[in-house]
């Protein structure tokens, strides 16, 4: 009797293994499955958006292996690097590094905050809040002094191109990283001055204006072999001064910019060329970077009312929503569909309530 109970026991146990080997199994499966559904190149960049976001991220900065990541080396910029390896290996031989600091790599957690420049923080004493996040991204030239009780006083990144960098050197962060994103061919000889310590070689009155008319009609990309100064193409004036060493200087993968226009906003392709309604915003680039490299990812300041044309434009000037008009480059209702189905699905938490 006794061995008969003990057989009976030893063959539920087996069948209980069994049981629990095939839902492991199954599991197994269904995980391998997923990872072939979704479609990634042999450097991790996402090539089909699926419904796990960024499970093998891009990486944020440049390196000094730029020029074997396929995604991005058969564009020109501002969707890639094609035509600018010289001026790009300049640039990383003297910056020589590559990442964010040791502490934030070091981190099981990332969380990660972009702080926008709408008007929409004015009043919200959100600083506490933004400064809690582990990295807490900037764009252009947005003041932070006089404004932390609601925008924060903690910058670790900020992003920003040479027309949009702020132009006082006692303006920046101390301990902050630079980070350029580069639109233009030109961005990237500007970047190898400033880093080098050389004088910025400053267009005249007349070309800064002719600059302007330009940059309002649609033109070819140019190569990144073409022989122009450094002050050919910028629609204004930019820094001349960057009081940042070269090790805190970081250059964006342009990756996220080509993701961010053609597979998470839908902009036209244009054949890969910079063309009208197809460049996407810094915010909506920064947002896309974060997504790839934080685990937790928050946005606060994005948000254009329309309807509200007496509202404050940006959080740090006087000038009102009305002043916004049609863009050549942008497409600022596709973008905000974009940012609103991130809020939606809860990719994404919108600390200002403004998207």
């Amino acid at each position: 009797m006794g061995l008969l109970v003990f057989v009976r026991n030893l063959l539920l146990a087996l069948c209980l293994l069994l049981v629990l080997g095939f839902l492991y199994y199954s599991a197994w499966k269904l995980h391998l499955l997923q990872w072939e559904d979704s479609e990634y190149d042999r450097l991790g960049f996402l090539l089909k958006l699926d419904s796990k976001l960024f499970s093998k991220p891009a990486p944020m900065f440049l390196d000094d292996s730029f020029r074997k990541w396929a995604r991005i080396r058969e564009f020109v910029p501002p969707f890639g690097i094609k035509g600018q390896d010289n001026l790009i290996k300049a640039i990383l031989s003297v910056t020589k590094e590559y990442r964010l600091t040791p502490a934030l790599d070091s981190l099981h957690c990332r969380r990660c905050i972009i702080v926008g420049n709408g008007g929409v923080l004015a009043n919200k004493s959100l600083g506490s809040r933004i400064d809690d996040y582990d990295i807490v991204v900037r764009l252009n030239s947005a003041p932070v002094k006089g404004f932390e009780r609601d925008v924060g006083s903690k910058t670790t990144l900020r992003i920003t191109y040479p027309e949009g960098a702020m132009q006082r050197p006692e303006q920046y962060e101390r301990d902050s990283l630079f980070v350029l994103a580069g639109f233009k061919w030109q961005d990237f000889k500007w970047l190898k001055y400033i880093v080098y310590k050389e004088r910025v070689p400053l267009p005249s009155k007349a070309k800064c204006r002719q600059c302007q008319v330009d940059s309002k009609q649609e033109r070819r990309q140019k190569s990144g072999s073409e022989a122009q100064s450094a002050s050919d193409g910028f629609w204004k004036s930019v820094a001349t001064r960057v009081p940042k060493e070269p090790p805190e200087i970081r250059i964006l993968n342009p990756y996220f910019i080509q993701e961010a226009a053609f597979t998470l906003i839908g902009l036209p392709f244009n054949n890969g060329l910079m063309g009208r309604g197809n460049i996407p915003t810094l915010g909506s680039v920064a947002v896309t970077m974060a997504l790839h490299g934080c685990d937790e990812v928050a946005v606060a300041g994005f948000g254009y009312d329309m309807n509200t044309p007496n509202a404050p434009l940006h959080y740090y000037e006087t000038v009102r929503m009305a002043a916004i008009q049609e863009s050549w480059t942008h497409n600022i209702q596709r973008e905000k569909e974009f940012l609103r189905k991130l809020v939606k699905a809860r990719v994404i938490t919108d600390l200002s309530s403004g998207i």
